[in-house]
C-alpha cells in the first residue's frame, strides 16, 4: 500500500500550477533559522509487518494499569467499566453520530444526551447541566470565564488544593481574554485562608472536593463569603464517583460546577478521551458555555428532544457566543451515561462507599510505615502521603517491581522542592488485597 500516493511528475504538475520553482520556494517565508536540513532522525521506511513488530516492541515498554498493582490518581481514574459500555457506544449509530443539528433524525443522540444532562444535574445538585465539555480542565476555565460574564469582573481566585494541569489551563485560556486568574501557592496542609483572597474584583473563587491532595471540603462557608462580596463559587470535582457519597456542590451552595467525568464509563488509555460535566442554576442558564438538550413536543404532540439553547459561535455571531467550545464529548457522555445507568442510585453509592473503604485500609496500613506520615485529615479514595525524601527515585524504583505506587509531588508540582516528598496515592473497587501487600512492601523495602 503507498501512503504518499503523489508522483514526483503529480508534484511537478502542481508546483507549475501555482507558478513555484520547487517545494523549497513553498518555505521562503520562513526564517532561514527555523527551517531545517537535513533529514530527521527517523528509520526508513518499511513494510507493514515490520512496523507492527516495532510499535508493539516499542507498547510493550509501557506499564499498563491491568499489568501491575496500581495507585495512580491524580485527576485520571482506574474504575471497572461493565462489558455493556464499550459493547453498546461501539454501535455504529452512537460511534459514527455526529452533531444533531437535524432532530427529526437525531432522536437517539438527543435523548441520550438530554438523559446525561439529568444524570449531571442529579449528581452536582444544580439546576441545569450542559450536553457535555471536552475536560474538567476546559471545563474549568469555562465555569471562570462565564463567572466573569456574570458579575462583570474579572479577577479569579484560584485554591492551591485545585490540581495544577486545571490551573494551567485556567491561566492560559484566561490570559487570552484579558482576565487575571491569581494562583494561590500548592497547600499540601490545608491551612489556606481562602476568603482572605477574595476582594471587590473578585469574579469567582474556584475549590476542587476533593481537592488534588485528596482533601474533602465544606464548601458552604466559603460559598457563602464568596456570594457576600459578589461572587461566585466554583467547584470542581475530578473524581466523578466521590459525588455518590460526598455531598453535592449544589447542596453546599456552588454556583457552577465543573467536574471530570472520565471517571465512570471511561478507561485511562494513556490519557484520553476525558469528559467535561458542567452545571450550574438555572438563572445562570444564559451564559453556560456549550449546548442544551431540551425536552418538547412535536405538531402532533408526541414527545421529542431538540437543541434547545446552543449559543456558541459555531451557531451564532462570534460576539454573542458564550464560548468557542466547538463541540461536546458525545461518544463519551453516552459511555458516562450508560455506566451510570447500570449503577442506578443504589449502586453508585455502593461503588463509593467500596473505593472509600479501600482507601481507608491503605492509608491504615501504609501510615503505619516508618517514616511514613499520612498528610490528610479526610479524604474520599485518594490520599496524600509524606515521606520524608524525594518520592520520584521511589516510585521509579516500585515500578520496576511491578507496582505503580503512585503520583509523586515533583510530577505536579517540578517548581516546588518542599513537596518533593509527597506521594499521591489512589484506591478504588479494582485495588485487591494482593495490590495492597505489594505497595506496602515495596515502599517498607524502599524506604530502608
Amino acid at each position: 500500500m503507498r501512503y504518499l500516493p503523489l508522483t514526483p511528475r503529480d508534484r511537478a504538475h502542481m508546483l507549475r500550477a501555482i507558478g513555484v520553482p520547487s517545494i523549497d520556494a513553498l518555505y521562503d517565508g520562513v526564517p532561514a533559522a527555523a527551517r531545517r536540513r537535513e533529514a530527521l532522525p527517523l528509520p526508513a521506511h518499511q513494510g507493514e509487518i515490520e512496523v507492527e513488530r516495532h510499535l508493539a516492541e516499542l507498547a510493550a515498554c509501557n506499564l499498563g494499569a491491568g499489568r501491575a498493582a496500581f495507585f495512580l490518581g491524580a485527576g485520571a481514574y482506574r474504575h471497572h467499566v461493565p462489558a455493556a459500555v464499550d459493547h453498546l457506544i461501539q454501535r455504529s449509530e452512537f460511534l459514527t453520530s455526529y452533531t444533531p443539528y437535524q432532530p427529526e433524525i437525531s432522536q437517539g443522540t438527543l435523548q441520550y444526551l438530554f438523559e446525561f444532562q439529568t444524570q449531571v444535574a442529579l449528581l452536582t445538585g444544580m439546576e441545569v447541566a450542559n450536553a457535555s465539555l471536552y475536560d474538567g480542565a476546559t471545563a474549568t476555565s469555562e465555569a471562570v470565564l462565564m463567572a466573569a460574564r456574570l458579575t462583570r469582573r474579572h479577577k479569579a481566585v484560584l485554591s492551591g488544593g485545585l490540581h495544577p494541569h486545571y490551573r494551567d489551563t485556567v491561566a492560559t485560556l484566561t490570559d487570552f481574554a484579558g482576565f487575571r486568574a491569581t494562583a494561590l501557592p500548592a497547600d499540601a496542609d490545608g491551612g489556606q485562608d481562602l476568603v482572605a483572597s477574595l476582594d471587590g474584583d473578585t469574579a469567582c473563587l474556584v475549590v476542587q472536593n476533593p481537592d488534588v491532595f485528596g482533601r474533602l471540603h465544606d464548601l458552604e462557608p466559603l460559598a457563602g463569603a464568596a456570594q457576600a462580596r459578589g461572587a461566585l463559587l466554583v467547584a470542581v470535582v475530578n473524581e466523578p464517583v466521590s459525588l455518590g457519597l460526598v455531598r453535592s456542590p449544589g447542596e453546599m451552595g456552588a454556583d457552577i460546577v465543573a467536574a471530570e467525568g472520565q471517571g465512570l464509563g471511561g478507561g485511562l488509555n494513556f490519557g484520553g478521551p476525558h469528559l467535561g460535566l458542567f452545571a450550574t442554576r438555572e438563572r445562570f442558564v444564559r451564559q453556560m458555555p456549550g449546548r442544551l438538550c431540551g425536552e418538547t413536543v412535536d405538531a402532533d404532540g408526541r414527545r421529542g428532544y431538540v437543541l434547545t439553547l446552543s449559543t456558541r459561535e459555531q451557531h451564532i455571531r462570534r460576539e454573542k457566543a458564550t464560548s468557542n467550545i466547538c463541540t461536546n464529548s458525545g461518544l463519551m457522555a453516552l459511555a458516562f451515561t450508560i455506566h451510570l445507568s447500570l449503577l442506578g442510585e443504589a449502586g453508585l453509592r455502593r461503588l463509593a462507599e467500596l473505593n472509600h473503604a479501600k482507601a481507608v485500609q491503605l492509608a491504615d496500613r501504609l501510615a503505619g510505615l516508618p517514616g511514613v506520615r499520612l498528610a490528610n485529615d479526610s479524604f474520599f479514595n485518594e490520599f496524600t502521603l509524606r515521606l520524608g525524601r524525594p518520592a520520584a527515585p521511589l516510585v521509579a524504583a516500585l515500578a520496576g517491581r511491578g507496582v505503580l505506587a503512585g503520583v509523586p509531588g515533583s510530577r505536579l508540582w517540578p517548581e516546588r522542592a518542599d513537596l518533593a516528598d509527597l506521594l499521591l496515592v489512589c484506591a478504588s473497587e479494582c485495588t485487591t488485597a494482593a495490590d495492597m501487600t505489594a505497595l506496602v512492601d515495596g515502599l517498607k523495602e524502599a524506604l530502608r
